[in-house]
């Protein structure tokens, strides 16, 4: 089968097809994308680092080969793989149980949970089960998100305020409230209304001085740069470490060493359900995101090099002592609109990382920790999908329910029986769903070869003559509710001698629901009414073929409810002709 030449990534298709094949046009937008995504990322990789409850430093070691692996195992050209939000909460709070924040052991059970889901993510690139971005709705993922993004919130409430941990009660806010308080609070809401600001107006106020639409973008979405350089300028400048107010600290210089330690396999045990949770909540995120970038520049994603490319993202990760990654938001927009046109652009990112740690990474030991909660608040607050609530409430209850179900899930019951719920909610509506199967009266809209509802339309029928379309597959949930309809629609039409079953929207039928069609057919022919199909889809008539019902008790199976209507008419007009001769010759 031939691909579309318009939908390939630069370069062709297959593993490093981009870089065999890559031009000296390129070099220029993935140069330029590659050093802008990396000072963007630099505050952003901490601040989710220390949401992991990790060292600040823990972030940007996962900032470097996670982006070079993917590049050789990736599909996405302009996906850039990293820590994010969602991975920093999933690691915090799956680790909880088995581990306590600030301690060797949970850092090494961070660093374990990310090779294991690399492990099973690249696994399932091998066995190439990309399907199983199916098997979370968007309901589900954007109800996780957005009580994931309220949890996060939270999380950060006492950094902004200065504080150890969340307060009690306001009445013990007030009791241990002290100037230094103050103090960090004003710095929190000033960078804030800053990030504010860049978020929303600052393009446009650029744009109306005169600067380029995609230059004033990449700026705004720079912002929190500034941010953390004003930070460290201020922290040093008036000492305010030593007056209590809480900073990154020492930060180690050099690259990560590949180094881990092997932790008991009771402990490795504890990791397995975890290391699955997020290999299929980053997995499903990364996937949509790719889709969507490479929708844009018309190109295509393969959903098993994606789980390749996470996996070996996700295994360099714990290598280089990182925490789980996956395919960042903001950061993939950004590279996308900084001209990054291949991954060499991560490539390109990650070198720069590297030079940082290299050179001046001690510098950021003065960085206040409430910059970092600043730059984590505004990055999740726009993932609480209200909107997108919203949508599905008005279009579809059950999807809304799901959503909303799965959000309240996260938030009061914990991460894995957020998704728990979600997804049993959404098995559980399409099971309603199913369970409540359109039957329709269809007639022949008059001088066409359509058919239509009775119900809905103005259509001809034929005398004892009854057609019927079933617009649902016929299984175990369904069965006696589309036999009632059949009876149901006998009883308004009880002269039928021919039944006309129209299957076109039947795709499958399980052995409840073919034992069920084989009692009806056989009671109506007891009352003397012929069961015929129609429009028979093959794999279904393949399946029935090796049955007895449709050898042994369907009358006629047609290939179009037209030729069936004009046969099976034109029979009942004969029946009709030879009735009526009879009666005139007695």
């Amino acid at each position: 089968m031939l691909t579309n030449p318009r939908l390939q990534p630069p370069g062709g298709d297959g593993y490093l097809a981009w870089l065999r094949n890559y031009r000296k046009a390129w070099l220029g937008g993935d140069v330029t994308a590659g050093i802008i995504v990396s000072i963007m990322i630099i505050p952003q990789s901490m601040a989710y680092a220390m949401l992991a409850g990790l060292p600040v430093e823990i972030g940007l070691y996962a900032s470097i080969l996670p982006l070079i692996a993917y590049a050789l195992f990736g599909s996405s050209m302009n996906l850039s793989v990293g820590p994010v939000a969602v991975t920093g909460l999933m690691t915090a709070t799956l680790l909880a149980p088995v581990a306590t924040i600030g301690t060797e052991h949970y850092l090494q059970m961070a660093i374990w949970l990310a090779l294991l889901s690399g492990v099973m993510l690249f696994v399932l690139g091998l066995l190439r089960m990309g399907f199983l971005a199916n098997f979370l709705s968007h309901p589900v993922i954007s109800g996780f998100i957005s009580g994931a993004s309220i949890l996060i919130i939270l999380s950060q409430l006492p950094h902004l305020f200065g504080l150890g941990g969340m307060p009690a009660s306001p009445q013990d806010l007030l009791d241990n409230w002290t100037p230094i308080n103050s103090l960090i609070l004003g710095m929190g809401l000033l960078g804030l209304l800053w990030l504010i600001y860049a978020r929303s107006r600052m393009a446009e106020h650029l744009q109306q001085l005169g600067m380029r639409a995609d230059i004033s973008r990449l700026a705004s979405r720079l912002a929190p740069i500034l941010v953390v350089v004003l930070g460290m300028a201020v922290t040093l400048g008036f000492d305010l470490a030593v007056h209590g107010v809480p900073v990154v600290g020492e930060l180690p210089a050099g690259l990560p060493s590949l180094q881990w330690v092997t932790p008991d396999f009771a402990s490795l045990r504890s990791l397995f359900l975890p290391a699955a949770l997020i290999s299929l909540v980053s997995f499903v995120e990364s996937v949509s995101l790719a889709q969507s970038l490479a929708r844009r520049k018309r190109q295509r994603i393969d959903a098993d090099r994606e789980l390749l490319g996470l996996g070996a993202a996700n295994l360099s990760a714990g290598l280089s002592g990182g925490f789980a990654v996956c395919g960042g938001f903001s950061r993939s927009i950004v590279n996308v609109e900084g001209g990054a046109n291949t991954p060499l652009a991560g490539v390109i990112a990650a070198s720069v990382i590297a030079l940082i740690l290299l050179t001046i990474a001690p510098l950021f030991a003065s960085l206040p920790l409430v910059v970092l909660a600043v730059i984590i608040l505004v990055a999740v607050t726009p993932l609480i999908d209200i909107a997108g609530l919203r949508r599905a409430w008005c279009y579809d209850r059950a999807e809304g329910l799901t959503l909303l179900s799965t959000a309240l899930g996260v938030v009061f019951i914990g991460i894995e029986g957020g998704i728990v719920l979600g997804v049993s909610l959404s098995i559980a509506s399409q099971l309603w769903r199913g369970s409540r199967p359109h039957v329709a009266v269809v007639g022949r809209v008059p001088g066409t070869q359509y058919f239509r509802s009775t119900r809905r339309h103005l259509v001809e029928i034929e005398p004892h003559l009854l057609a019927l379309r079933v617009d649902e597959s016929i299984f175990f949930a369904n069965s006696k509710a589309i036999e009632q309809g059949v009876l149901q629609a006998l009883v308004e039409y009880p002269d039928t001698r021919h039944m006309l079953l129209i299957m076109s929207a039947v795709n499958h039928i399980d052995g409840t629901g073919l034992d069920m069609l084989s009692e009806l057919t056989e009671g109506l022919a007891e009352r003397d009414i012929t069961v015929h199909l129609a429009e028979v889809k093959g794999p279904v008539m393949d399946q029935l073929a090796k049955t007895d019902w449709v050898s042994g008790q369907v009358g006629e199976v047609f290939p179009s409810t037209d030729i069936a209507f004009n046969t099976l008419g034109g029979l009942n007009r004969l029946n009709r002709a030879a009735n009526e001769a009879r009666a005139e010759e007695d």
